[in-house]
């Protein structure tokens, strides 16, 4: 995933969560820079936010923001049977009525599904609840074992094309169902920032590795991010200097465990309906949008060493990969905002 430098700045003000998840905000003067940051619990994940120099509506757009994403995360969320998607997923090829989020999301995703030509396809919810990835598992505990249900779920041979009625808010999903956690958190991203983009001169926000970078940042130069080892470690691989532009990661650094001694992880090539095998360790995607470069990141994970040079020159998209034989590869249309780079990680 690619996190924000907190270590790389002259800031020290720790960042966290209340006890129950709740939006917690500090005031920070970093070196005569007023600073607005901000945290909170949702989607699995932490949420942080930072506005420099923030206007007196700061906090109230912060509140926002965390609504917004809450509302993403209880529609979209595939652990909640009685979530808008799982009863979406239930209803099959039968209409049923979703909030605007989760219709929203279904159409962002059906869009990712024909931008990447398959590569980025949410109908893997089978896969990984076959694997045993059916709840949020503690990943962060250490090793994770899963029994997995011993069923070889069908892959889907044809385009996916659900059927969305925004007008009666209501759609079909089809007869395989889908998870949104390819997406979800970049169109959390993307739409939590609107409140935020006009009460501050400059904004960070990352929900799990999901980072949009708007403005100058705190020194006027540029927001610094660090890309972290896919293998572990503190030390980045890499640091970017981004302005008004998202990143996200790709790896199974975090989200990898084993089923009966097999191992496995949550990107799943849908080509095969399995767990991504394609030579590479992590893929970073630099854009405009969140969710874009969180689509394009895992669709160029799910097509592998041999096809994303080529993949990622013919879609001309700003990435950085880790090859399996520990190789760091940078496009070029990245090098502008590459601050300082190792060329292989151990």
């Amino acid at each position: 995933m690619t996190t924000s430098p907190g270590a790389m700045t002259s800031e020290s003000t720790a960042i966290a969560a209340t006890a129950d998840g709740g939006l917690s905000i500090t005031t920070v003067d970093d070196g005569g820079t007023t600073m607005l940051r901000a945290a909170w619990r949702a989607m699995a994940c932490d949420v942080r936010a930072t506005l420099v120099d923030p206007g007196p509506d700061a906090a109230a757009a912060l509140a926002s923001a965390a609504e917004i994403v809450a509302r993403v995360e209880s529609a979209c969320t595939r652990f909640d049977p009685t979530s808008p998607l799982m009863r979406a997923n239930a209803a099959g090829r039968h209409w049923q009525q979703v909030p605007p989020e989760c219709l929203d999301a279904l159409a962002a995703a059906e869009a990712a599904h024909r931008e990447t030509r398959g590569l980025f396809d949410p109908r893997v919810l089978e896969r990984l609840v076959a694997d045993g990835y059916d709840r949020s598992l503690p990943f962060a505990d250490g090793a994770v074992e899963r029994e997995g249900s011993g069923r070889d779920p069908r892959r889907p041979r044809r385009r996916w094309h659900p059927r969305l009625d925004h007008d009666r808010g209501r759609v079909r999903i089809g007869r395989t169902p889908v998870d949104l956690g390819g997406i979800g958190k970049g169109l959390a991203v993307r739409w939590a920032a609107r409140p935020l983009r006009t009460s501050a001169s400059a904004v960070l926000l990352e929900a799990g590795g999901d980072v949009l970078a708007l403005g100058r940042g705190p020194e006027g130069t540029g927001w610094r991010l660090a890309v972290e080892n896919p293998v572990g470690g503190e030390s980045p691989i890499a640091v970017l200097a981004l302005r008004d532009r998202a990143v996200a990661t790709s790896s199974t650094r975090v989200r990898r465990w084993s089923v009966q001694g097999r191992r496995v992880h949550h990107l799943i090539d849908p080509r095969t309906g399995q767990s991504a095998s394609g030579g590479l360790l992590a893929v970073t995607v630099v854009d405009r949008d969140p969710a874009r470069a969180e689509v394009w990141s895992k669709a160029l994970f799910v097509a592998g060493h041999d096809r994303i040079a080529a993949l990622r020159a013919e879609r001309d998209l700003a990435a950085l990969w880790i090859q399996d034989d520990g190789r760091v590869r940078i496009s070029r249309r990245l090098q502008p905002l590459v601050q300082w780079q190792v060329h292989r990680v151990r």
